[in-house]
């Protein structure tokens, strides 16, 4: 079972983690003998109050970045693994992470080696992430893979956070404008409605519909809260179906625009984690399953699995890859060019700098042209709202002149 325990060192330092026991006592015999001074322990047992905290008290990408940089920086300066563990988790400042370097001290203090102790927190350290610190640790060169995987970490948290910030600005102007008709639908228009009616003015077809909508909104509002919602859980269901997934992963490579970037994206994160993982010694088949794992695209996941199966059977990376049309012929050919010349990760690693420049400016270039596009949308939706709510007043002003 878990423990939490809270234990000092000899100089008097407090140090807090978790630890794996049968018993209480087991577990205070065992701080012990490492020479802590037992302060408590007690079950790992949180109530539904720290529960729900705990969701929003997760390790981030930050944390699993600063956690990786460090420890290949301590690897490298002489420490043993023990040791450098041990300073990350009295160092760490998200005390999530912190339980998590406890956690895998324990493991290692029992006999584990770094991969198989990782395998335990999937929801912190990938697959991808496991398999490459495997591969480092039978080649006895787990701080410099521990180094690339940072530096892969941050550029992938750096791209994420490229995509998110362009596509912030229209979430947040088409949510306003979806709050302030909704308000307008709630509160003014039905007070203009009863103006109209109570004047005896003949409304517009513009300004019925909108009547319409707002009697509509305000007398069944229930109906639809209860209809987003059933929408939004048929929807979420529905996408993760087969034939969800298919549909709407193909909807979104044929998007305009947007389309053409999240097949940039995909492109980077395969070069990417594809170079890295043959690059540390992972088999080419094995590689290619694993990446294929990683993408966010399930035709990209079908691609790249075909192609691991036709070089399982013998055909070159570089001709398998040729046989998709999702791969461009500058990936082909660059590892062709690679296998020749056996540095098929250096040409991958290259792919994944020129796709991730492409998004960067496909980004800054979409950035640009939405703002005009989107004041465009509001132009047009706003006039339509003030031409049918003002047009029976004017009409109504006309006939009294």
């Amino acid at each position: 079972m878990k423990l939490r325990y809270k234990v000092a060192t000899k100089e008097g330092k407090i140090i807090q983690g978790l630890i794996d026991a049968k018993e209480i006592s087991e577990a205070a015999n065992y701080l012990r003998n490492k020479d802590y001074m037992v302060i408590k322990i007690e079950r790992k047992d949180p109530d539904s109050v720290l529960k729900i905290l705990s969701v929003f008290n997760k390790p981030k990408t930050t944390d699993l970045v600063l956690f990786t940089r460090q420890l290949s920086s301590m690897l490298q300066s002489g420490l043993t693994l023990m040791r450098a563990l041990e300073i990350l988790r009295d160092q760490i400042q998200n005390q999530a992470m912190a339980e998590v370097i406890s956690g895998i001290i324990t493991d290692i203090e029992g006999g584990k080696t770094l991969s198989s102790a990782l395998i335990k927190y999937p929801d912190v350290f990938s697959r991808i992430y496991i398999s490459l610190i495997k591969a480092g640790e039978s080649s006895g060169l787990l701080d410099q893979v521990l180094e690339r995987l940072a530096d892969n970490l941050e550029k992938q948290a750096k791209l994420k956070n490229t995509i998110k910030s362009a596509l912030m600005y229209p979430v947040v102007v088409i949510s306003l404008m979806v709050v302030v008709v909704f308000v307008m639908m709630i509160f003014v228009i039905p007070q203009l409605s009863v103006l109209y009616k109570n004047l005896n003015i003949p409304l517009p077809f513009a300004t019925q519909v909108i009547v319409g909508l707002s009697n509509f909104v305000v007398n069944f509002w229930p109906l639809v809260i209860i209809g987003v919602i059933l929408f939004f859980l048929f929807f979420t269901r529905w996408k993760k179906t087969e034939q969800g997934e298919l549909l709407l992963d193909d909807l979104i490579l044929k998007l305009p625009v947007f389309g053409n970037l999240i097949k940039q994206n995909i492109l980077t994160e395969f070069t990417r984690t594809f170079g890295l993982l043959v690059g540390t010694g992972t088999l080419v088949v094995d590689a290619l399953l694993q990446t294929a794992d990683t993408m966010g695209n399930v035709y990209y996941k079908i691609a790249i699995k075909e192609v691991s199966r036709q070089v399982e059977k013998g055909v070159s990376v570089g001709d398998a890859l040729q046989t998709s049309p999702l791969f461009p012929s500058m990936i082909v050919q660059l590892v062709k060019v690679g296998e020749q010349t056996g540095k098929v990760d250096e040409n991958l690693l290259k792919a994944s700098e020129y796709y991730e420049r492409e998004v960067n400016q496909t980004v800054k270039t979409l950035t640009t042209a939405m703002e005009p596009f989107i004041m465009i949308i509001l132009g047009v939706g706003v006039a339509f709202l003030i031409m049918s709510v003002i047009t029976p007043i004017y009409s109504l002003i006309s006939n009294i002149q």
